[in-house]
């Protein structure tokens, strides 16, 4: 069993560690507000760390699951950080949702101390972390990935190394680039068959049986019928990745109008302070205009 580390409990990374606690793994975690740690020890087992330096210290594979660019720069880069204190030959697995830039950073900064750094942001929301059945796109070098993928395999369905540092990153970028799109024609959807006069649910259960079934028509459709968006990925974590997607687009000169446009009403709906609602709250924004 490999002796591993997870950094960052929040609603992804607390089930995603306690998928490698239950397959047998000694594992330590982590997370800024202690209270997370503790709870996840209660729950689950295994030991809490007291800072970054003790979580990096004789493990084999480090996990991250954080917020923003900064936020790994910080726990990887910083005094005190993993790359003072993991040894040479062990691996950092990033599943932060990060720019391709700073993947690229991380890789290089951690090679020159002989560690090897993987981004592999994930897709598949809190109930895919809950369910253990995430997908994982990974950038980086392949032996470091093999040695990785059979515990990336205990919460995923499905992993995939798609090319060298930074890949995992552009990946997930189209995985956004899609998802903007998508959630948008579904809440519009939804918003003319309300206003025709149909039975909107009536109407999913059909239509879901056919081209436009979709994750997100079985998974969120019922609960954008509800009204209910105190759950799942919040807009403003969306805002981030889109504007992730938008700042790679202008470098590579693609154009991504539709996720221009539908970037714009996320920011409608933060400013209905509904930047902890979930990304179906497109919905919401439809019903609002006269």
């Amino acid at each position: 069993m490999k002796k591993i580390a997870f950094i960052g409990l929040g609603v992804m990374g607390f089930h995603m560690a306690a998928h490698i606690h239950n397959a047998g793994h000694k594992i330590v975690v982590f997370n800024r507000t202690k209270s997370i740690s503790e709870s996840w020890k209660l729950r689950f087992g295994g030991k809490v760390a007291d800072s970054i330096s003790e979580a990096g210290k004789h493990r084999d594979i480090v996990f991250l699951c954080l917020g923003r660019d900064e936020d790994v720069r910080s726990v990887v880069l910083s005094k005190g950080g993993l790359l003072e204190s993991m040894r040479p030959g062990s691996t950092i697995v990033d599943h932060t949702t990060t720019s391709s830039d700073l993947a690229k950073e991380m890789f290089a900064a951690s090679n020159r101390k002989e560690i090897n750094f993987i981004d592999a942001p994930v897709s598949g929301g809190q109930v895919g972390a809950e369910k253990g059945v995430l997908t994982v796109m990974a950038g980086g070098e392949n032996s470091a990935y093999k040695g990785v993928e059979s515990i990336i395999r205990v919460y995923s369905k499905h992993s995939q190394l798609m090319g060298e540092s930074g890949s995992g990153q552009l990946t997930k970028m189209v995985n956004q680039i899609c998802l903007a799109g998508l959630i948008q024609g579904l809440a519009e959807g939804l918003n003319f068959s309300e206003r025709a006069g149909l039975n909107s649910l009536e109407v999913i259960n059909v239509i879901s049986q056919g081209a436009a079934q979709s994750w997100q028509m079985d998974n969120r459709a019922e609960s954008m019928l509800q009204d209910f968006y105190d759950h799942g990925f919040a807009v403003d974590l969306m805002r981030k990745d889109l504007g992730i997607a938008l700042k790679e687009a202008k470098k590579n000169n693609s154009y991504l109008e539709v996720v221009n446009i539908v970037d714009s009403f996320y920011k409608d709906i933060q400013k209905m302070n509904g930047g902890k609602w979930d990304t179906s709250s497109l919905l919401r924004r439809l019903r609002n205009k006269k």
